[in-house]
């Protein structure tokens, strides 16, 4: 049995992430069967939002991070890897410097990529295979800490697709603008409306994933609109002690997942959805998928 063993680092505004897979290619079917994953709140979005630029501090955690992800990738056998780094470090002036100093630190290359290849990614995760949604017109929507992804997709075909300047850390930090809310809400009912039928929403990221685990759905079952609302009040009364102690949330995960719902919620709203199907898939696994086909499929199929 071939198996393949590659890896993807996604470099976001709030946390990094690595993800270790076994890719075992089969004559039916290709299985991406989750080795480890590795998630570090190193925040990256904290300092660029606020003055532009990675401080020091979170630049030394940074390099310290990929230090930990190159040996367990080293560890688990990775023979390829991929590392993106998203909106934080899209923005942030001096990007090019930590980026250097992470390469000659640990060997990893890091690739900042825009948010159109950040939803091409996740598309190429195969975001279908784990749900099997009524509606035909879908709105994916991936809520970062710095950006947020909408793609429209009919009959399961890619159609319109935008990033916007808006996540969870701008929002925590009171760095969002009035305008991108309103330029992305004007976006979207544009689309609904030229759509003429109902449209569901297909979400990503930790935050919706975490909100579906709450819920004790099967992953097949969407959420509706009202229990994100009913969700979202109960966060909300709470301190951020009491939704670590009392709703075992991680820390760092506590606070934003307020902002990230209210995106999420708003989304629905303007594209008069009732559902959100939540498939748990996000940008490494479809770098995961890409590395395959892209270095190993030709070879092991």
């Amino acid at each position: 049995m071939n198996i393949v063993k590659l890896a993807a680092i996604d470099i976001g505004s709030n946390s990094l992430r690595l993800l270790v897979s076994n890719v075992i290619p089969t004559t039916e079917y290709t299985h991406y069967k989750k080795a480890s994953m590795t998630r570090l709140p190193v925040r990256l979005g904290e300092d660029v939002f606020k003055t532009g630029r990675i401080s020091k501090e979170t630049g030394e955690r940074l390099v310290e991070s990929m230090r930990a992800f190159a040996a367990i990738m080293k560890v688990n056998g990775v023979v390829s890897y991929r590392a993106c780094a998203t909106s934080a470090m899209r923005e942030a002036k001096n990007a090019a410097r930590w980026i250097r100093k992470i390469r000659r630190a640990t060997g990893i290359h890091i690739e900042v990529i825009d948010g159109d290849e950040e939803a091409q990614l996740i598309y190429h995760a195969k975001l279908f295979d784990k749900i099997q949604p009524e509606e035909s017109h879908l709105l994916f929507i991936d809520v970062g800490g710095g950006s947020t992804e909408l793609t429209f997709f009919s009959d399961g075909e890619a159609g319109m697709s935008r990033s916007f300047p808006i996540g969870t850390v701008r929002s925590l930090n009171a760095v969002d603008s009035q305008r991108e809310w309103a330029t992305m809400q004007a976006w979207v009912e544009e689309h609904v409306r030229k759509l003429g039928a109902s449209v569901a929403l297909v979400g990503s990221g930790g935050n919706i994933n975490k909100a579906h685990k709450l819920s004790g759905r099967p992953l097949s079952e969407p959420l509706s609109r009202q229990y994100l609302d009913r969700l979202s009040n109960q966060i909300s009364a709470l301190s951020t002690e009491e939704r670590v102690m009392q709703m075992g949330l991680n820390l760092d995960r506590a606070d934003v997942i307020v902002p990230a719902l209210q995106i999420y919620r708003r989304a629905m709203k303007w594209a008069g959805a009732t559902w959100i199907y939540v498939p748990k898939i996000g940008v490494s696994d479809g770098m995961i998928r890409e590395l395959y086909h892209r270095e190993f499929k030709a070879f092991l199929e």
